[in-house]
Protein backbone atom coordinates (compact mmCIF):
# COMPACT_ATOMS: atom_id res chain seq x y z
CA UNK A 1 0.00 0.00 0.00
CA UNK A 2 1.80 2.97 -1.10
CA UNK A 3 -0.26 5.77 1.09
CA UNK A 4 -3.50 5.76 2.81
CA UNK A 5 -5.32 9.25 3.19
CA UNK A 6 -7.18 8.11 6.46
CA UNK A 7 -4.80 9.12 8.81
CA UNK A 8 -5.89 13.25 9.07
CA UNK A 9 -9.49 12.84 8.63
CA UNK A 10 -9.86 12.68 11.85
CA UNK A 11 -12.91 15.48 12.27
CA UNK A 12 -15.04 13.43 9.74
CA UNK A 13 -17.94 12.18 11.89
CA UNK A 14 -19.35 11.13 15.41
CA UNK A 15 -16.81 9.33 17.49
CA UNK A 16 -18.61 5.41 18.02
CA UNK A 17 -17.99 3.10 20.48
CA UNK A 18 -14.60 2.68 22.41
CA UNK A 19 -12.04 -0.21 20.94
CA UNK A 20 -10.38 -1.34 24.38
CA UNK A 21 -7.68 -2.67 24.60
CA UNK A 22 -7.78 -6.93 24.04
CA UNK A 23 -5.78 -8.90 26.85
CA UNK A 24 -6.47 -11.74 24.46
CA UNK A 25 -8.71 -11.61 21.78
CA UNK A 26 -7.72 -15.12 20.34
CA UNK A 27 -10.57 -17.38 22.39
CA UNK A 28 -12.84 -18.53 19.97
CA UNK A 29 -10.84 -22.03 18.09
CA UNK A 30 -11.78 -20.46 14.56
CA UNK A 31 -9.30 -16.96 15.88
CA UNK A 32 -6.79 -19.19 17.11
CA UNK A 33 -6.56 -20.62 13.53
CA UNK A 34 -6.77 -17.64 11.71
CA UNK A 35 -3.69 -16.75 13.77
CA UNK A 36 -1.85 -18.79 12.88
CA UNK A 37 -2.04 -18.07 9.35
CA UNK A 38 -1.49 -14.56 10.19
CA UNK A 39 1.39 -15.28 12.03
CA UNK A 40 3.04 -17.41 9.67
CA UNK A 41 2.44 -14.92 6.53
CA UNK A 42 3.89 -12.05 8.59
CA UNK A 43 6.86 -14.38 9.78
CA UNK A 44 7.68 -15.13 6.40
CA UNK A 45 10.06 -12.06 5.23
CA UNK A 46 8.82 -11.18 2.13
CA UNK A 47 11.44 -8.09 0.74
CA UNK A 48 12.24 -7.68 -2.60
CA UNK A 49 16.14 -8.03 -1.00
CA UNK A 50 15.95 -11.00 0.52
CA UNK A 51 12.82 -12.57 0.87
CA UNK A 52 10.10 -14.80 -1.06
CA UNK A 53 6.76 -14.20 -1.73
CA UNK A 54 7.00 -17.76 -3.46
CA UNK A 55 7.49 -19.13 -0.10
CA UNK A 56 4.50 -17.06 1.03
CA UNK A 57 2.37 -18.02 -1.35
CA UNK A 58 2.78 -22.13 -1.42
CA UNK A 59 2.35 -22.17 2.20
CA UNK A 60 -1.22 -20.21 1.85
CA UNK A 61 -1.52 -23.14 -1.00
CA UNK A 62 -0.77 -25.73 1.37
CA UNK A 63 -3.68 -24.47 3.93
CA UNK A 64 -6.19 -24.38 1.06
CA UNK A 65 -5.32 -27.87 0.11
CA UNK A 66 -5.37 -29.21 3.32
CA UNK A 67 -9.09 -27.36 3.85
CA UNK A 68 -10.09 -29.50 0.81
CA UNK A 69 -9.07 -27.29 -2.65
CA UNK A 70 -8.03 -29.43 -5.36
CA UNK A 71 -5.20 -28.88 -7.56
CA UNK A 72 -7.80 -27.75 -10.15
CA UNK A 73 -8.45 -24.66 -7.90
CA UNK A 74 -4.88 -23.68 -7.45
CA UNK A 75 -3.01 -21.88 -9.63
CA UNK A 76 0.54 -20.59 -9.02
CA UNK A 77 2.95 -18.01 -10.77
CA UNK A 78 5.79 -16.47 -11.43
CA UNK A 79 8.39 -15.66 -14.28
CA UNK A 80 11.74 -17.57 -14.63
CA UNK A 81 13.73 -14.29 -14.17
CA UNK A 82 11.59 -13.39 -11.01
CA UNK A 83 11.29 -16.67 -9.40
CA UNK A 84 11.14 -15.66 -5.44
CA UNK A 85 8.05 -13.05 -6.34
CA UNK A 86 5.70 -15.64 -7.49
CA UNK A 87 1.89 -15.67 -5.61
CA UNK A 88 -1.63 -17.55 -6.35
CA UNK A 89 -4.81 -17.45 -7.56
CA UNK A 90 -7.57 -19.77 -6.08
CA UNK A 91 -10.84 -20.52 -6.84
CA UNK A 92 -14.22 -21.35 -4.99
CA UNK A 93 -16.72 -22.54 -7.61
CA UNK A 94 -20.12 -20.93 -7.20
CA UNK A 95 -23.69 -22.61 -7.51
CA UNK A 96 -25.08 -20.06 -10.22
CA UNK A 97 -23.26 -19.95 -13.32
CA UNK A 98 -24.98 -17.16 -13.99
CA UNK A 99 -23.27 -15.40 -11.82
CA UNK A 100 -20.22 -13.33 -12.20
CA UNK A 101 -17.27 -14.27 -9.79
CA UNK A 102 -15.74 -11.59 -7.41
CA UNK A 103 -12.40 -11.45 -6.99
CA UNK A 104 -10.30 -10.95 -3.16
CA UNK A 105 -7.26 -9.44 -3.83
CA UNK A 106 -4.05 -8.60 -1.58
CA UNK A 107 -0.24 -8.24 -1.79
CA UNK A 108 2.22 -10.62 0.39
CA UNK A 109 5.74 -8.26 -0.42
CA UNK A 110 6.12 -5.94 2.25
CA UNK A 111 8.83 -2.56 2.53
CA UNK A 112 12.19 -3.54 3.70
CA UNK A 113 13.11 -3.54 7.67
CA UNK A 114 16.59 -3.27 8.66
CA UNK A 115 16.78 -5.05 12.27
CA UNK A 116 19.24 -2.35 14.08
CA UNK A 117 16.54 0.41 13.10
CA UNK A 118 13.53 -1.87 15.03
CA UNK A 119 12.53 -2.12 18.50
CA UNK A 120 12.17 -6.10 17.69
CA UNK A 121 12.95 -8.53 15.26
CA UNK A 122 10.98 -7.13 12.51
CA UNK A 123 10.19 -10.37 11.11
CA UNK A 124 8.74 -11.91 14.81
CA UNK A 125 5.22 -11.11 15.48
CA UNK A 126 5.34 -9.94 18.85
CA UNK A 127 2.06 -9.16 21.08
CA UNK A 128 2.84 -5.82 23.09
CA UNK A 129 0.21 -3.51 24.62
CA UNK A 130 -2.92 -4.58 22.71
CA UNK A 131 -1.11 -4.60 19.70
CA UNK A 132 0.68 -7.19 17.04
CA UNK A 133 4.01 -5.78 15.68
CA UNK A 134 5.95 -6.96 13.35
CA UNK A 135 6.34 -5.73 9.31
CA UNK A 136 3.33 -6.73 7.55
CA UNK A 137 1.43 -6.65 10.49
CA UNK A 138 -0.80 -4.00 8.66
CA UNK A 139 0.74 -3.64 5.28
CA UNK A 140 -0.57 -5.83 3.80
CA UNK A 141 -0.61 -9.39 5.28
CA UNK A 142 -3.42 -8.42 7.49
CA UNK A 143 -5.89 -8.08 4.45
CA UNK A 144 -3.80 -11.49 3.46
CA UNK A 145 -4.75 -13.46 5.99
CA UNK A 146 -8.16 -12.20 6.22
CA UNK A 147 -9.08 -13.74 2.61
CA UNK A 148 -6.84 -16.82 2.95
CA UNK A 149 -8.48 -17.65 5.86
CA UNK A 150 -11.91 -16.94 4.82
CA UNK A 151 -11.46 -19.05 1.95
CA UNK A 152 -10.25 -21.47 4.69
CA UNK A 153 -13.55 -21.57 6.49
CA UNK A 154 -15.93 -21.09 3.36
CA UNK A 155 -14.56 -24.87 2.19
CA UNK A 156 -14.37 -26.60 5.57
CA UNK A 157 -17.69 -24.64 6.57
CA UNK A 158 -19.24 -26.32 3.46
CA UNK A 159 -20.40 -22.86 2.13
CA UNK A 160 -21.08 -22.73 -1.44
CA UNK A 161 -21.45 -19.10 -2.58
CA UNK A 162 -23.97 -18.44 -5.24
CA UNK A 163 -21.61 -16.60 -7.38
CA UNK A 164 -17.50 -17.95 -7.80
CA UNK A 165 -14.87 -16.35 -5.26
CA UNK A 166 -11.49 -15.99 -6.36
CA UNK A 167 -8.50 -15.20 -4.74
CA UNK A 168 -5.56 -13.17 -5.88
CA UNK A 169 -2.52 -13.08 -4.01
CA UNK A 170 0.37 -11.41 -6.14
CA UNK A 171 4.28 -9.67 -5.31
CA UNK A 172 5.48 -6.05 -6.42
CA UNK A 173 2.99 -3.87 -4.89
CA UNK A 174 5.54 -1.93 -2.68
CA UNK A 175 8.66 -1.76 -5.09
CA UNK A 176 8.65 0.01 -8.47
CA UNK A 177 10.86 -1.56 -10.21
CA UNK A 178 9.92 -5.46 -8.97
CA UNK A 179 8.04 -7.82 -10.67
CA UNK A 180 4.51 -6.89 -9.97
CA UNK A 181 2.06 -10.06 -10.19
CA UNK A 182 -1.16 -8.19 -10.59
CA UNK A 183 0.18 -6.41 -13.59
CA UNK A 184 1.28 -9.76 -15.08
CA UNK A 185 -2.25 -11.63 -14.04
CA UNK A 186 -3.95 -8.56 -16.26
CA UNK A 187 -1.72 -8.77 -18.95
CA UNK A 188 -1.13 -12.56 -19.52
CA UNK A 189 -4.32 -14.58 -17.17
CA UNK A 190 -7.43 -12.23 -17.30
CA UNK A 191 -9.79 -14.78 -17.56
CA UNK A 192 -8.22 -16.62 -14.34
CA UNK A 193 -9.04 -13.54 -12.26
CA UNK A 194 -12.15 -12.12 -14.58
CA UNK A 195 -14.80 -11.09 -11.94
CA UNK A 196 -17.51 -8.35 -12.01
CA UNK A 197 -15.57 -6.56 -9.16
CA UNK A 198 -12.58 -6.69 -6.69
CA UNK A 199 -12.41 -6.29 -2.95
CA UNK A 200 -8.99 -4.93 -2.26
CA UNK A 201 -6.86 -2.39 0.88
CA UNK A 202 -7.37 0.96 0.78
CA UNK A 203 -10.22 1.45 2.83
CA UNK A 204 -10.50 1.00 6.55
CA UNK A 205 -11.87 2.32 9.45
CA UNK A 206 -10.42 5.26 12.26
CA UNK A 207 -9.56 5.36 15.46
CA UNK A 208 -8.89 8.25 17.50
CA UNK A 209 -5.99 8.45 19.74
CA UNK A 210 -8.45 7.58 22.69
CA UNK A 211 -8.64 4.07 20.47
CA UNK A 212 -12.26 4.72 19.96
CA UNK A 213 -14.07 4.25 16.29
CA UNK A 214 -14.47 6.98 14.22
CA UNK A 215 -15.73 6.29 10.58
CA UNK A 216 -15.38 3.56 8.03
CA UNK A 217 -14.18 4.83 4.87
CA UNK A 218 -15.10 2.27 1.54
CA UNK A 219 -12.24 3.27 -0.98
CA UNK A 220 -14.19 3.88 -4.57
CA UNK A 221 -10.95 5.47 -6.77
CA UNK A 222 -7.48 6.22 -6.17
CA UNK A 223 -5.24 9.01 -7.90
CA UNK A 224 -2.29 7.29 -10.44
CA UNK A 225 1.57 7.26 -9.31
CA UNK A 226 3.97 8.49 -11.61
CA UNK A 227 7.19 9.96 -11.52
CA UNK A 228 9.39 12.50 -13.58
CA UNK A 229 12.50 13.28 -14.13
CA UNK A 230 13.87 17.20 -14.74
CA UNK A 231 16.99 17.19 -15.89
CA UNK A 232 19.29 20.70 -16.78
CA UNK A 233 22.99 20.21 -18.17
CA UNK A 234 25.43 23.08 -19.21
CA UNK A 235 29.07 23.00 -20.48
CA UNK A 236 30.28 23.92 -16.97
CA UNK A 237 33.64 25.35 -16.11
CA UNK A 238 36.30 26.82 -13.10
CA UNK A 239 33.95 27.77 -10.53
CA UNK A 240 36.57 30.23 -10.10
CA UNK A 241 34.84 32.04 -12.96
CA UNK A 242 30.66 31.75 -12.63
CA UNK A 243 28.70 32.45 -15.69
CA UNK A 244 24.70 33.19 -15.46
CA UNK A 245 23.90 29.68 -17.11
CA UNK A 246 24.76 27.48 -14.32
CA UNK A 247 22.55 23.81 -14.33
CA UNK A 248 21.83 24.08 -10.63
CA UNK A 249 20.03 27.83 -10.83
CA UNK A 250 17.99 26.62 -14.08
CA UNK A 251 16.88 23.33 -12.30
CA UNK A 252 15.96 25.65 -9.58
CA UNK A 253 13.82 28.07 -10.78
CA UNK A 254 12.36 25.08 -12.73
CA UNK A 255 10.93 23.43 -9.39
CA UNK A 256 10.60 26.66 -7.88
CA UNK A 257 7.69 27.02 -10.74
CA UNK A 258 6.35 23.76 -10.04
CA UNK A 259 6.09 24.35 -6.38
CA UNK A 260 4.38 27.69 -7.50
CA UNK A 261 1.49 25.98 -9.57
CA UNK A 262 -1.84 24.25 -8.36
CA UNK A 263 -3.52 21.88 -10.45
CA UNK A 264 -7.17 23.04 -11.00
CA UNK A 265 -10.05 21.45 -8.51
CA UNK A 266 -11.58 18.49 -10.10
CA UNK A 267 -14.34 16.39 -8.48
CA UNK A 268 -15.76 12.47 -9.23
CA UNK A 269 -18.62 11.54 -7.89
CA UNK A 270 -16.75 9.79 -5.00
CA UNK A 271 -15.14 12.80 -3.71
CA UNK A 272 -18.26 14.90 -3.76
CA UNK A 273 -19.83 12.16 -2.17
CA UNK A 274 -17.45 12.54 0.08
CA UNK A 275 -17.25 16.32 0.62
CA UNK A 276 -20.73 16.47 0.94
CA UNK A 277 -21.25 13.61 3.24
CA UNK A 278 -18.27 15.35 5.75
CA UNK A 279 -19.10 18.72 5.72
CA UNK A 280 -21.56 18.68 8.45
CA UNK A 281 -18.79 17.52 10.73
CA UNK A 282 -16.88 19.80 9.83
CA UNK A 283 -16.06 23.78 12.17
CA UNK A 284 -18.61 26.22 11.00
CA UNK A 285 -15.95 28.42 8.64
CA UNK A 286 -14.84 24.37 6.86
CA UNK A 287 -17.75 23.02 6.62
CA UNK A 288 -19.47 26.57 5.09
CA UNK A 289 -16.14 26.08 2.42
CA UNK A 290 -16.74 22.40 1.62
CA UNK A 291 -20.48 23.43 0.44
CA UNK A 292 -19.20 26.63 -1.16
CA UNK A 293 -16.16 24.65 -2.90
CA UNK A 294 -19.13 21.93 -4.19
CA UNK A 295 -20.86 25.33 -5.67
CA UNK A 296 -18.21 26.45 -7.32
CA UNK A 297 -14.91 25.18 -7.88
CA UNK A 298 -13.61 28.26 -8.79
CA UNK A 299 -14.27 29.83 -5.50
CA UNK A 300 -10.88 30.94 -4.42
CA UNK A 301 -11.51 31.70 -1.12
CA UNK A 302 -13.44 28.34 0.04
CA UNK A 303 -10.58 26.78 -2.22
CA UNK A 304 -8.05 28.36 0.70
CA UNK A 305 -9.74 27.00 3.36
CA UNK A 306 -10.52 23.69 2.47
CA UNK A 307 -6.80 23.11 0.99
CA UNK A 308 -5.47 24.27 4.15
CA UNK A 309 -5.92 20.61 5.08
CA UNK A 310 -3.12 18.74 3.01
CA UNK A 311 -5.61 15.25 2.82
CA UNK A 312 -8.31 17.83 1.62
CA UNK A 313 -5.65 19.51 -1.09
CA UNK A 314 -4.84 16.38 -2.44
CA UNK A 315 -7.93 15.26 -2.78
CA UNK A 316 -9.16 18.30 -4.90
CA UNK A 317 -6.32 17.53 -7.76
CA UNK A 318 -3.55 16.45 -9.38
CA UNK A 319 -0.29 17.23 -7.02
CA UNK A 320 3.41 17.20 -7.90
CA UNK A 321 6.24 17.42 -5.29
CA UNK A 322 10.00 17.39 -5.89
CA UNK A 323 10.93 14.09 -3.96
CA UNK A 324 14.89 13.77 -5.04
CA UNK A 325 17.58 15.91 -6.24
CA UNK A 326 21.57 15.24 -7.64
CA UNK A 327 23.43 17.99 -8.98
CA UNK A 328 27.14 18.60 -9.25
CA UNK A 329 30.55 16.51 -9.99
CA UNK A 330 32.49 18.66 -7.76
CA UNK A 331 33.40 21.35 -5.20
CA UNK A 332 35.55 23.55 -7.28
CA UNK A 333 33.69 23.36 -10.63
CA UNK A 334 30.50 24.23 -11.79
CA UNK A 335 27.85 21.93 -12.64
CA UNK A 336 27.28 20.14 -15.75
CA UNK A 337 24.07 18.33 -14.81
CA UNK A 338 21.64 19.02 -12.34
CA UNK A 339 18.73 16.13 -11.87
CA UNK A 340 14.97 15.95 -9.60
CA UNK A 341 12.52 13.27 -9.51
CA UNK A 342 9.10 15.09 -9.24
CA UNK A 343 6.75 12.97 -7.89
CA UNK A 344 2.97 13.48 -9.27
CA UNK A 345 -0.15 12.07 -7.91
CA UNK A 346 -2.79 12.22 -10.81
CA UNK A 347 -6.16 12.73 -10.51
CA UNK A 348 -8.76 10.58 -12.04
CA UNK A 349 -9.47 11.30 -15.43
CA UNK A 350 -6.50 13.17 -16.02
CA UNK A 351 -3.20 11.73 -17.76
CA UNK A 352 0.50 11.02 -17.90
CA UNK A 353 1.05 13.25 -21.16
CA UNK A 354 -1.13 15.38 -20.15
CA UNK A 355 0.55 16.22 -16.80
CA UNK A 356 4.27 15.73 -18.68
CA UNK A 357 2.69 18.94 -21.18
CA UNK A 358 2.10 21.12 -17.93
CA UNK A 359 5.35 19.68 -16.14
CA UNK A 360 7.64 21.15 -19.42
CA UNK A 361 5.66 24.27 -19.49
CA UNK A 362 6.55 25.25 -15.72
CA UNK A 363 9.79 23.81 -16.31
CA UNK A 364 10.58 26.09 -19.14
CA UNK A 365 12.73 25.36 -22.24
CA UNK A 366 16.81 25.35 -20.72
CA UNK A 367 15.14 22.04 -18.30
CA UNK A 368 14.34 18.90 -19.96
CA UNK A 369 11.48 16.74 -18.68
CA UNK A 370 10.64 13.15 -19.29
CA UNK A 371 8.02 10.59 -17.65
CA UNK A 372 10.44 7.66 -15.72
CA UNK A 373 9.66 4.18 -16.44
CA UNK A 374 7.58 2.35 -15.85
CA UNK A 375 4.40 4.40 -16.54
CA UNK A 376 1.58 2.76 -14.47
CA UNK A 377 -1.81 3.07 -16.04
CA UNK A 378 -4.61 5.83 -15.03
CA UNK A 379 -6.77 4.70 -12.15
CA UNK A 380 -10.50 4.68 -13.76
CA UNK A 381 -12.57 5.31 -10.83
CA UNK A 382 -15.25 2.81 -10.27
CA UNK A 383 -18.82 3.75 -9.69
CA UNK A 384 -21.09 4.45 -6.69
CA UNK A 385 -22.60 0.94 -7.18
CA UNK A 386 -25.33 0.78 -4.69
CA UNK A 387 -24.61 -3.25 -4.96
CA UNK A 388 -21.41 -2.61 -3.54
CA UNK A 389 -22.23 0.24 -0.68
CA UNK A 390 -25.60 -1.47 0.40
CA UNK A 391 -23.67 -4.39 2.25
CA UNK A 392 -20.62 -3.12 3.35
CA UNK A 393 -23.31 -0.31 5.26
CA UNK A 394 -25.62 -3.06 6.03
CA UNK A 395 -23.45 -5.93 7.51
CA UNK A 396 -21.18 -2.61 9.48
CA UNK A 397 -24.44 -1.80 11.22
CA UNK A 398 -24.13 -5.41 12.77
CA UNK A 399 -20.69 -5.29 13.32
CA UNK A 400 -20.15 -1.34 14.28
CA UNK A 401 -23.37 -0.24 15.04
CA UNK A 402 -23.74 3.86 14.69
CA UNK A 403 -20.30 3.75 12.90
CA UNK A 404 -20.85 5.95 9.33
CA UNK A 405 -19.08 4.60 5.85
CA UNK A 406 -18.03 7.38 3.78
CA UNK A 407 -16.74 6.66 0.26
CA UNK A 408 -13.35 7.48 0.09
CA UNK A 409 -10.64 8.51 -2.97
CA UNK A 410 -6.89 7.63 -1.95
CA UNK A 411 -4.36 10.28 -2.72
CA UNK A 412 -2.04 7.02 -3.12
CA UNK A 413 -1.78 4.31 -5.52
CA UNK A 414 -2.21 0.85 -5.49
CA UNK A 415 -2.62 -2.85 -7.44
CA UNK A 416 -6.12 -1.96 -8.41
CA UNK A 417 -5.33 0.15 -11.12
CA UNK A 418 -4.45 -2.82 -13.06
CA UNK A 419 -7.33 -4.70 -12.61
CA UNK A 420 -9.28 -1.66 -13.67
CA UNK A 421 -7.81 -1.80 -16.78
CA UNK A 422 -9.11 -5.07 -17.91
CA UNK A 423 -12.53 -3.92 -16.91
CA UNK A 424 -13.22 -4.88 -13.04
CA UNK A 425 -13.76 -2.03 -10.64
CA UNK A 426 -11.65 -2.79 -7.53
CA UNK A 427 -13.02 -1.06 -4.23
CA UNK A 428 -11.04 -1.01 -1.07
CA UNK A 429 -13.07 -2.72 1.82
CA UNK A 430 -13.37 -1.06 5.51
CA UNK A 431 -13.60 -3.16 8.41
CA UNK A 432 -9.61 -3.11 10.14
CA UNK A 433 -9.67 -0.37 12.26
CA UNK A 434 -5.94 1.63 11.91
CA UNK A 435 -4.68 4.18 13.99
CA UNK A 436 -3.50 7.77 12.78
CA UNK A 437 -0.34 7.20 12.56
CA UNK A 438 -1.40 4.27 9.99
CA UNK A 439 -0.20 1.83 12.06
CA UNK A 440 3.21 2.74 11.53
CA UNK A 441 3.13 0.66 8.03
CA UNK A 442 6.29 1.42 5.83
CA UNK A 443 7.79 2.58 8.72
CA UNK A 444 9.70 1.57 12.08
CA UNK A 445 7.78 -1.04 14.42
CA UNK A 446 4.70 -1.63 12.23
CA UNK A 447 1.77 -2.69 14.40
CA UNK A 448 -1.88 -3.48 13.85
CA UNK A 449 -4.33 -3.62 17.08
CA UNK A 450 -5.37 -6.80 17.56
CA UNK A 451 -9.08 -6.76 18.63
CA UNK A 452 -9.48 -4.27 15.76
CA UNK A 453 -7.47 -7.49 13.52
CA UNK A 454 -10.05 -10.16 14.85
CA UNK A 455 -12.97 -8.17 14.59
CA UNK A 456 -12.44 -6.82 11.10
CA UNK A 457 -11.97 -10.67 10.11
CA UNK A 458 -15.29 -11.04 11.43
CA UNK A 459 -16.44 -7.92 9.09
CA UNK A 460 -14.33 -9.03 6.18
CA UNK A 461 -16.07 -12.57 6.48
CA UNK A 462 -19.81 -11.90 6.54
CA UNK A 463 -19.21 -8.76 3.88
CA UNK A 464 -17.78 -11.13 1.43
CA UNK A 465 -20.31 -13.66 1.76
CA UNK A 466 -23.04 -10.72 1.54
CA UNK A 467 -21.83 -9.79 -2.20
CA UNK A 468 -21.22 -13.85 -2.74
CA UNK A 469 -24.86 -14.73 -1.99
Amino acid sequence: MRTITLAILLGTAAIGASLAPAASAQDRPDQKAFFQVYKELVETNTTLSSGSCTQAAAQIGARLKTAGYADSDITYFSVPDHPREGGLVAMLKGSDARAKPMLLMAHLDVVEAKREDWTRDPFTLVEDGGYYYARGSTDDKAQAAIWADAMVRFKTGGYRPKRTIKLALTCGEETTFAFNGAEWLAKNKPDLIAAEFALNEGGNGLLTEEGQRKTLFLQVGEKAAQNFTLLATNPGGHSSQPTPDNAIYELSDALKAVQGYEFPIRFTDTTRAFFAGNAAAQPGPMADAIKRLLADPADSAANAVVSASKTYHSMLRTTCVATLLNAGHAENALPQRATANVNCRIFPGETVDATLARLKALAGPKVTVTANQPVRPTAVPPSLDPKILGPARAVAAKHFPGIAILPLMSTGATDGVFFETIGIPVYGVPGLFIGADINRAHGLNERMNVKSLYDGRDYLFDVVKAYAG
